[in-house]
């Protein structure tokens, strides 16, 4: 088994790895490998010439901006080139003992319990807007009604950004059903048409929550978030979402995840947190590789069968939906973390839950009330809201979007020149101290995710 970074493999080395997609994987990976090294050797030159330029004119202001600069440079290069210890020794070494708000054990199990109907609520009501937004499309494009077309378009893919990453997240902990195969079948079926691949994330998940926001253990998420509202990103994020890294929620470009696909179809594994992953994990890279493989076929078919049909229109409502309309899964997801402490095993400080409209919390499928999820794990999305009516003494009052962007953005303006600044929500401190755990829940709550 290779695990190999995508930046240094020859090229030679993978298409060995990647086999029978060999054919069809240079073409791909020659421009990224080109586009790769023109941005480092764009990189260097652009340094000497800032470097030059800031020497000829020494005034305070473009000093600052030299600041500003080396400090973004820095903080991506300090999280890419560190040498983590492997994930199987963390997991021996590092026991954070996270603070629960105290929850009576009778009231837990009863929000941890888990029902079919309002599953099939959650699960099927989601796909049926979906369908609605389709239909709409394809009827709009089958009569040329073309300004309607893009508005539908544009609803219809607002609805489906919320399908990768998010519905699929919840179907992945399996906490939406009470009948076990119910989660996996409506897994595997939001998952599939999303570009999604639910065993890549449900090895990182695991570690998301039991090391949340410590990055020796979670890379998941990795902070400070880059909450920058720059034109041409926010021109993607409202229209089509072309080239957009996948780590970034709801905001996941077409080329990126594509590309990720097919190498993960050859067995390629890209990126240091994946490759750290399967080092520990080899076990789950067969099921992620076949399941890319599935994701290629899949869409594949669609793109076959509107060459056959004529219907050019299906793969836009059938495979691209994911790229369309990013905007509103991006503002409404970005507040999770962003912003936060790492490092502290108080979930009050490193989560961040929000109030949102009922059609927005729909979508969201609840994780909107995301401290309380990451607190109990084991109470589906449906009760998150009251779970935390029963331990809101002991919560931080939970922010309105417009309030989670406003602190999000203050802050990310302070950590360009402080990377270390963070906002720290008001809390009553915990009995005992900062590490004091309080009484575990009487079930599971974590997940039924593979095990860590």
């Amino acid at each position: 088994m290779r695990l190999n970074q995508i930046g240094a493999a020859p090229a030679e080395q993978i298409l060995e790895v990647v086999g029978p997609l060999g054919s069809a994987l240079p073409a791909v990976l020659f421009p990224v490998s080109f586009l790769g090294r023109f941005q480092n050797g764009r990189r260097k030159v652009y340094g000497h010439l800032r470097h030059g330029y800031q020497t000829a004119r020494p005034s305070i202001r473009h000093r600052r901006l030299q600041v500003r600069r080396v400090t973004r440079y820095e903080r991506l290069r300090n999280v890419s080139d560190t040498r983590w210890r492997p994930l199987a020794e963390v997991r021996k070494d590092l026991r954070v003992r996270w603070y629960r708000c105290p929850i009576e054990p009778a009231k837990l199990r009863e929000l941890m319990r888990r029902s079919d109907r309002q599953g099939w609520f959650q699960a099927a009501g989601h796909l049926a807007l979906f369908a609605v937004t389709g239909t709409l499309v394809f009827l709009c494009w089958e009569r040329e009604l073309w300004a309607a077309f893009a508005v539908a378009l544009f609803a219809h893919g607002t609805v489906g950004t919320f399908f990768r990453g998010l519905a699929t997240h919840e179907l992945n902990h399996g906490t939406v059903f009470r009948t076990k195969w119910l989660n996996k079948l409506f897994l595997y079926v939001y998952a599939l048409p999303s570009w999604d691949n639910p065993f890549h994330y449900a090895v990182s998940h695991t570690y998301h929550h039991r090391y949340t926001l410590h990055p020796e253990g979670d890379r998941e998420a990795v902070l400070p978030a880059n909450l920058s509202l720059r034109f041409l990103f926010m021109a993607q994020l409202f229209t089509f979402n072309f080239w957009r890294a996948r780590r970034s929620l709801g905001a996941g470009g077409l080329l990126p995840v594509v590309i990720d696909t097919v190498l993960a179809a050859g067995g390629v594994v890209t990126g240091e947190w994946w490759s750290a992953m399967y080092a520990d994990q080899p076990q789950e890279l067969r099921k992620a590789v076949w399941w890319a493989r599935a994701v290629l076929l899949f869409h594949a078919a669609v793109a076959g069968v509107a060459i056959v049909t004529g219907l050019w229109v299906l793969p836009i409502i059938l495979s691209l939906f994911p790229f369309i309309g990013n905007w509103w899964a991006h503002f409404v997801g970005q507040p999770m973390h962003a912003g936060l402490r790492d490092n502290v095993p108080d979930f009050r400080k490193c989560v961040r839950s929000i109030t949102l409209d009922p059609l927005s919390e729909f979508l969201y499928w609840h994780m909107n009330w995301h401290t309380e999820h990451h607190m109990y794990a084991g109470v589906p999305c449906y009760n998150l809201s009251k779970l935390y009516r029963e331990i809101a003494a002991d919560m931080p009052r939970p922010r309105t979007l417009a309030a989670a962007w406003r602190e999000m953005r203050q802050t990310w303006k302070r950590q360009q020149t402080d990377p270390s600044t963070s906002s720290t929500p008001r809390c009553r401190p915990p009995p005992g101290g900062c590490r004091a755990s309080t009484t575990p829940p009487p079930a599971r709550s974590a997940s039924s995710l593979p095990p860590a």
